[in-house]
């Protein structure tokens, strides 16, 4: 074990079961030095540090970053290759082409600060600490960072919608309005009536489907939990009835063909899935009427209508924003409000927790409110809450005299001699042997 010093910096030099340690303390201090080596020493004996600087130590952070995920790459789903990429854009614009081995814990916290002075949401920001964890983590420096950078904490939100009914029929109706937005209307269709993501719709294959007992087996999800047979409703099943003939116009279906095939420029190839329906989703979710003329359209500053030509720039669509994966939202908020029990929600959706269960089954304002309405009745008796008379008693067409002496002879039993309530037992005595 020994200090010395370059420059006007001190380095350490040690060696911990037959591996020799050599390594810049980074001070200029000579007692900080000191207690920097045997905090080294320590983390040397705990297999936290490296004997040497790793190769990708060495790297900038750029290059180190490109290296970590490829090397993640292999048997993940290009969409989450592709979306740590653009994470790493992100941290690499704030952090430079500096090496891996001379960042800091001071410069983490730096870019958390940076990046929430930008008003970005805090699961963003964990996102892009992940990147920078995973790549200290292959350059055996996280241990230097751990204590120093935690996760931004997250505020509890419920993230999804669930629409009202006017706006789910809305939604369909636009969607099969138009022939060029039908892979959209079938997708939203089974979504409404499987819970099954974006993702899952996409990749399901024609094997995928039991036509004899009308269940979809899903093959392919963002978790283990996602694999899960769902049995086809009415809707689902016209829906997959509908895809199926449409496949038989290109020949007879492939087993290994998918249900939603790639359409690119014209070309037609069901060995591919389609990539996704953003354009048509937007266009019918932000599809508005005119006030004066009444003629769908796109938003504009005024009505496409010649003869019309009013101002409808302030109208939105009461779909505007709605994502695809509200459907999911709203398909498991309507399975929670028709009573199902949370297990054959967690079997059909393919939820891995409770808690999960209690972020997507946001249950609506309307059905609170009628399930609050069925305590203020009692089964088997009258309600009194609708047609009350001025004087409290339910008036009925033909009976409110017999309602009226019901009540009138209840009162009599509850009053006795004193006039007001059931007298005890020395008052009964003041009663006249007769």
């Amino acid at each position: 074990m020994a200090l010395k010093k370059r420059g006007k910096t001190w380095h350490t030099d040690f060696v911990v079961d037959g591996s020799r340690y050599r390594m810049s303390l980074e001070t200029t201090d000579w007692r900080e030095a000191q207690s920097l080596e045997k905090d080294r020493i320590k983390e040397a004996k705990e297999g936290k540090l490296s004997a040497k600087a790793s190769d990708i130590a060495r790297l900038t952070f750029p290059e180190a970053a490109e290296r970590w995920i490829e090397d993640r790459a292999p048997g993940r789903p290009p969409l989450s290759v592709r979306t740590e990429r653009e994470r790493k854009r992100a941290v690499c614009k704030l952090i430079g082409d500096r090496k891996v081995k001379s960042l800091k814990p001071e410069d983490v916290l730096a870019y958390i600060r940076a990046r929430n002075a930008e008003a970005r949401a805090p699961a963003t920001i964990n996102r892009e600490l992940d990147v920078i964890r995973g790549v200290l983590k292959k350059a055996h420096r996280w241990h230097l960072f751990a204590e120093h950078v935690k996760p931004v904490r997250l505020v509890e939100t419920i993230s999804g919608r669930a629409m009202s009914d006017d706006e789910k029929t809305r939604l369909l109706k636009l969607a099969s309005s138009r022939k060029e937005w039908e892979n959209a209307y079938y997708a939203s269709v089974l979504a409404l009536n499987t819970t099954m993501r974006g993702c899952e719709i996409k990749g399901l294959r024609w094997r995928d489907v039991d036509m004899l007992q009308r269940i979809v087996n899903v093959q392919q999800s963002k978790s283990k939990k996602g694999v899960r047979r769902i049995p086809l409703n009415e809707d689902a099943w016209e829906a997959v009835l509908a895809l199926r003939e449409r496949a038989k116009k290109m020949g007879d279906p492939n087993p290994d063909h998918y249900l939603f095939f790639s359409c690119e420029h014209g070309w037609l190839n069901p060995k591919r899935p389609q990539k996704g329906w953003r354009t048509a989703w937007r266009r019918f979710t932000r599809m508005i009427s005119c006030p004066q003329c009444g003629e769908a359209q796109q938003p504009a500053k005024t009505c496409q209508n010649v003869e019309c030509g009013s101002s409808i720039e302030e109208i939105k669509s009461s779909l505007h924003g709605l994502r695809f994966h509200d459907l999911r939202h709203h398909s498991i908020t309507e399975l929670a409000e028709g009573q199902a029990s949370d297990q054959t929600i967690k079997d059909i959706a393919g939820h891995v927790s409770d808690r999960m269960l209690e972020h997507y089954s946001h249950i609506r304002v309307e059905a609170r409110r009628a399930a609050l309405d069925a305590l203020s009745t009692k089964k088997g008796q009258a309600s009194y809450g609708t047609n009350r008379g001025t004087n409290g008693v339910k008036e009925h067409e033909n009976g409110s005299e017999v309602h009226a002496e019901v009540i009138e002879k209840k009162l009599e039993n509850m009053v006795e001699l004193v006039g007001l309530e059931p007298t005890t037992s020395s008052l009964r005595t003041m009663r006249s042997p007769n």
